[in-house]
């Protein structure tokens, strides 16, 4: 399942972020498995950067706004963001699948079932750079104008194209879902952008509409493994 949500940062906010990102350090190698690095080139903020903090904190803040990244990926754990920049010879991202299991700060471990990218430049800025992820329909390309974000399936198959013009900017994590089944979650998310249509056209009280969200709530009592 992927979903795209527009305008999860604000103006402000994305503006907080370039200002940033232009004091941020970047390395190479950083937060990849075996066979993602022999695919992966590109530019990142190393673990230990003085900004990388406040970055995350900020994007941290913009997500648990979002209505819908809560409807969509139901989250129960979010790894902290990471920050890439792809441009020049650093310029792409080989096709890679996400490794299954993260380790959070505390030590604790995080499944990977949901991956995120938040796109930081806007697509008139640079060449090249679509994010392409394989799904039930085929590959999709993916490129959002900046502020915005796309989730989808951490199993997919996924790559960046190279950056033949500009730079690209973005921040990606990984998130655990309470429910693990992608069938079910998506299930559940398409119940929940009907319901929210149905509220606005009857109102929160009728009847059916209660009974229906409780039949919402009680999947995903059955469903939830948190």
């Amino acid at each position: 399942m992927l979903v795209t949500i527009d305008n999860i940062l604000s103006t402000e906010e994305l503006a907080s972020i370039h200002k940033m990102l232009k004091q941020a350090d970047w390395a190479t190698g950083q937060s990849a498995g075996t066979q993602a690095r022999l695919a992966k080139n590109n530019l990142q903020i190393p673990e230990g950067s003085e900004v990388l903090r406040d970055l995350r904190v900020l994007v941290m803040r913009a997500l648990n706004r979002s209505s819908r990244l809560i409807s969509a990926a139901l989250p129960y754990k979010i790894l902290p963001p990471n920050f890439n920049r792809y441009a020049g010879e650093t310029n792409h991202y080989g096709l890679h699948t996400d490794s299954t299991v993260r380790y959070l700060p505390d030590g604790s471990a995080l499944r990977t079932d949901i991956s995120a990218t938040l796109f930081l430049s806007n697509p008139q800025d640079y060449e090249g750079g679509e994010l392409v992820i394989e799904d039930t329909y085929g590959m999709q390309s993916v490129k959002l104008p900046a502020g915005s974000l796309v989730v989808y399936p951490s199993g997919s198959m996924h790559q960046v194209n190279r950056v033949t013009r500009g730079e690209r900017l973005a921040c990606y994590m990984f998130m655990q879902s309470m429910v693990k089944d992608l069938e079910c979650r998506r299930l559940l998310f398409q119940m929940d952008e009907s319901l929210i249509k149905l509220r606005t056209q009857y109102g929160e009280g009728h009847p059916e509409l209660v009974r229906l969200t409780g039949l919402y709530n009680n999947l995903l009592r059955k469903w939830t493994e948190c």
